[in-house]
């Protein structure tokens, strides 16, 4: 361990513990109740009985708002792919806000990024930037239907896509309203209309043979399937490629668009999910990693109907405007950011990935507790349950049948946070290039002796 991470420990150690009533995150809690609602405009920053409000960060490191360090294993939910504060993306930004913040033209960096990206994506002939991932995703939807004159589009049940209508139907559904397995129902999330659930199909993940059976049913009228080939909200669970090839050959048989979400999954290769997979979708929403740590989406296809659809000379059919769309900052960083990411960086980051998954399945079986180890490249989970979940259902299925599993996280996370760990509540770790060996060492080793006070 090196003496950084030592050093760490050692404050941990003496960190006050969390959480303390008179601190000044819970102290900036209350005055955050009283102007935001649940005190945040965020719902994944929040866990109880109060969120940890950051001062300051570098590299792989955080620092609270009480001066207390961590290593960062959130990495803003994995867009700051070189940590905090990456020197050059530092310098690329301040050099552009001397230049130009935001303008109503584009810009020589808009491009620069722009040919990054259909280099590095094998089905991204063109681009056009938005400003998250929720937009990129929005518009691929957009684009589906537009292009085939379709309305529906399928999704896989539990999947999460962004906060779009279409994208948050079935995304945590309640098991009342579940419907048949092999058949699922569309779970209209609240504050959409009803028409979402009628222009919205679901299908198990996974599941070949019926999610066939349910596109054929719904070829006529199907604009796009689109899917995340790494499902965070089921801990990462890989789509197949039985399944994804059957998606492909399906959507291609109907005439309807195979959507790649990569706004999470970008990291599954250098070249993305589709690099990874051999597989090349009509449409890729993408986010996150490619702006450098500043808001960015963007959605990406083939050029056929990228041209059709958002081509102004040719009277395009989707209107695509933003205020802050391309914006040269984000521009800007992205490009360093991308620059940085190259196959070498890409490789490090995976085998790290590697070694916290090893380690943490290490320290399962060295404490003797439940728990799953999932995930792939820099993306890494832990359910505090042996039953490996496929489906969102039986991510539901295990916790209700492990009536300890959330009081088991809970207690993890708290101990992880108390010992210099920040990482995802509910079980996440997302790695950053700033992030060395003996960090992950150490991980492991506070993961171990979290895992062992819950023998």
């Amino acid at each position: 361990m090196t003496q950084a991470a030592q050093e760490l420990a050692r404050t941990a150690s003496k960190a006050v513990p969390y959480p303390d009533s008179k601190s000044h995150s819970a102290e900036l809690y209350e005055r955050a109740l009283r102007v935001m609602p649940g005190g945040n405009s965020r719902t994944t920053v929040f866990f109880p009985p109060y969120p940890i409000y950051a001062e300051r960060a570098l590299g792989s490191r955080v620092w609270d708002v009480d001066g207390i360090e961590r290593i960062d294993f959130i990495n803003n939910y994995s867009s700051l792919i070189h940590g905090h504060n990456h020197p050059k993306i530092v310098e690329a930004i301040v050099e552009q806000a001397h230049r130009l913040l935001s303008i109503s033209l584009p810009t020589r960096e808009e491009v620069g990024l722009a040919e990054i990206l259909t280099e590095r994506m094998p089905a991204v002939d063109q681009v056009r930037f938005c400003n998250s991932g929720t937009e990129g995703v929005m518009f691929t939807i957009k684009a589906a239907r537009a292009f085939t004159g379709r309305a529906k589009i399928a999704k896989v049940e539990g999947a999460y896509h962004g906060s779009g209508d279409t994208a948050s139907v079935s995304v945590n559904p309640s098991s009342a309203l579940w419907g048949d397995p092999e058949t699922p129902a569309s779970v209209v999330g609240a504050g959409s209309g009803p028409g979402t659930a009628v222009d919205t199909i679901v299908i198990p993940m996974n599941d070949v043979e019926n999610t066939r059976r349910i596109l054929r049913q719904n070829a006529k009228g199907l604009a796009g399937v689109i899917i995340d080939p790494l499902v965070k909200n089921l801990g990462y669970v890989p789509a197949t490629a039985e399944f994804v090839q059957m998606l492909r050959d399906e959507t291609k048989a109907c005439g309807a668009m195979l959507i790649f979400d990569e706004v999470y999954s970008m990291r599954l290769g250098f070249n993305g999910a589709q690099g990874a997979l051999g597989i090349k979708p009509d449409l890729t929403a993408m986010g996150k990693i490619i702006g450098g740590g500043l808001p960015v989406g963007a959605v990406g296809g083939r050029r056929d109907i990228m041209s059709e659809l958002f081509d102004p000379r040719q009277h395009a059919k989707v209107s695509h405007g933003g205020t802050f769309n391309a914006n040269p900052m984000t521009m800007a960083a992205g490009i360093v950011a991308m620059n940085l990411f190259d196959r070498a960086a890409f490789d490090r980051l995976s085998k790290l990935g590697d070694r916290l998954r090893q380690g943490l399945r290490e320290a399962i079986r060295i404490a003797k507790v439940p728990g799953t180890v999932g995930g792939a490249t820099s993306m890494i989970s832990l359910f505090h349950v042996d039953a490996n979940p496929v489906t969102y259902r039986d991510v539901v299925a295990s916790r209700r049948s492990n009536a300890q599993a959330g009081v088991r996280a809970e207690k993890f996370f708290r101990y992880m946070l108390n010992h210099g760990v920040l990482m995802g509540a509910p079980g996440f770790f997302v790695l950053s290039t700033a992030i060395t060996d003996d960090e992950v060492d150490y991980t492991i080793e506070t993961a171990l002796a979290a895992l062992k006070t819950m023998e």
